[in-house]
């Protein structure tokens, strides 16, 4: 019997072209399809709670939670897409840590989805998630968010998916996504890992590439030693790495997500083979870990803002390990010889450069509602526009023409903000708003609750009226 089956020839199966998701279709119709079918498409973001129904441990330090929608409708998303989870790390009483992370799961399967969570022992959230989350919890989450995914319909669908550690996880759902459609497809995975026994999915990996002709699985242990039975590949992301394992890359798509020095170096090699810019995808973890150290130094100096900037950064910190979406770029001023540069591009009007300053009772400055004034009229003031927006914080006002995106004209103007997608998806640029009104286009970066709180997202925000904000 054996021996049979081991001269078995096994045929490639005749397939349509290309692939195209379920919904697409249905999208695309005007005829009214049935509301079970509507029901599938990935149309917006939305606010819902979710319960875990599975916990399945992985390798390397991860753990995949299953959970399904408590209202009982199916989660509709794209393959790599992610979502933001509040989770009550200090109690029902307190206020949720919100973290985003990669659905790993495929859409095709949309009754359940699946987030895998990196442990990091010194973070916040990834511990408590590991200890606490259980079958039957149940969390608030907010809906499919991210432009990181595959397309709705490809003719040729020939793709190049790199990975680096835990940035695996939305990468996995592209895989589990072509594996379960119909449709013809030539799919390369390169996957970097620190060590042999920490490459997460591998077994499920190998049986997909296994049983599946369409896809290719290659894992490199990076630049770190390698047991003696180790038969990948080793060594960083080189140009000659992508030709082993995709000597045509520059006929495909690639989509990569790790972290940030991974992805860079990804950026240029691919470019070294040939792979045009619009071909390339990238999902970015936030900076990497040097450059948020070097950053958090930096900014210890300015004691008027001290203690709120070092919780910022290490917030920041701790989301490299554990969040999963595209690059939290925060804003730095540039810098020569002689120190830091002011501001550039909006001309700075004459004022009183102590104005806007008070002495606390050790004799260093403080500014805006710190120092116990909420009057911005002392200020300097920066820019030209119609209406002003006052930065409580950082003691300034920035003049801004309706028409224009509050996050571009404060940065430039100094005003430190987090920064990110600046699509209005990922919400790392969020502040609060004390009085005016901004007219608000985003894409499911901010709850509703959060909104009533005052808060609002400046990098897809006009302004309406003047602003005073606690930035």
């Amino acid at each position: 019997m054996t021996e049979l089956l081991t001269e078995t020839v096994v045929q490639e199966p005749h397939r349509i072209r290309g692939l195209e998701m379920p919904w697409n279709r249905v999208m695309g119709t005007t005829e009214g399809p049935a509301t079970a079918a509507r029901a599938l498409g990935p149309w917006h973001p939305q606010e819902f709670m979710a319960e875990c129904v599975e916990i399945v441990p992985e390798v390397g330090g991860m753990m995949t939670f299953v959970f399904r929608r408590s209202d009982g409708a199916p989660l509709a998303f794209r393959a790599g897409q992610y979502v933001n989870v509040a989770f009550p790390v200090n109690g029902d009483d307190q206020d949720p840590a919100d973290r985003s992370y990669s659905l790993s799961s495929a859409p095709t399967k949309p009754w359940t989805f699946d987030i895998t969570v990196k442990r990091d022992p010194t973070g916040l959230v990834s511990p408590w998630v590991h200890d606490n989350i259980k079958p039957g919890t149940v969390l608030e989450m907010l809906g499919p968010v991210g432009a990181f995914h595959l397309p709705d319909a490809d003719r040729r669908a020939r793709y190049l998916l790199l990975a680096a550690g835990a940035g695996i996880t939305p990468i996995m759902s592209m895989v589990r996504t072509i594996h379960s459609l119909p449709g013809q497809a030539d799919v390369v995975v390169l996957y970097h890992g620190a060590a042999a026994e920490g490459f997460a999915f591998n077994k499920e990996l190998a049986y997909i590439a296994s049983v599946d002709s369409r896809i290719k699985v290659f894992y490199s242990l990076g630049d770190r030693g390698k047991p003696e039975d180790w038969e990948g590949l080793s060594g960083r992301l080189t140009a000659a790495m992508l030709d082993h394992v995709a000597p045509d890359a520059n006929g495909r798509q690639v989509y990569a997500c790790g972290p940030e020095g991974y992805l860079n170096t990804a950026t240029e090699l691919l470019g070294k083979v040939g792979v045009d810019d619009t071909s390339i995808h990238m999902e970015f973890f936030t900076g990497d870990r040097q450059t948020i150290l070097e950053y958090q130094a930096e900014l210890a100096l300015a004691v008027d803002i001290a203690e709120e900037i070092a919780e910022e950064i290490a917030d920041s910190a701790e989301d490299y390990y554990e969040s999963q979406p595209t690059a939290f770029g925060l804003y730095e001023p540039g810098y020569d010889a002689e120190g830091t540069l002011k501001a550039t591009g909006l001309p700075l009007e004459t004022g009183d450069p102590d104005a806007s300053f008070s002495q606390a009772s050790d004799g260093r400055p403080e500014v805006g509602p710190e120092a116990g004034s909420t009057d911005a009229s002392s200020f300097d003031t920066v820019g030209t526009g119609s209406l002003t927006l006052s930065f409580m914080r950082t003691g300034i006002n920035v003049r801004i023409d309706p028409d224009e995106h509050i996050l571009g004209v404060a940065q430039r103007a100094g005003v430190r903000i987090g920064a990110n997608c600046k699509e209005g998806m990922c919400g790392s640029c969020k502040v609060v708003k004390f009085s005016g009104e901004v007219d608000m286009n985003h894409q499911g970066g901010i709850r509703a609750r959060e909104i009533d709180a005052g808060k609002f997202l400046p990098c897809c925000s006009t302004a309406r009226t003047d602003l005073v904000i606690d930035a």
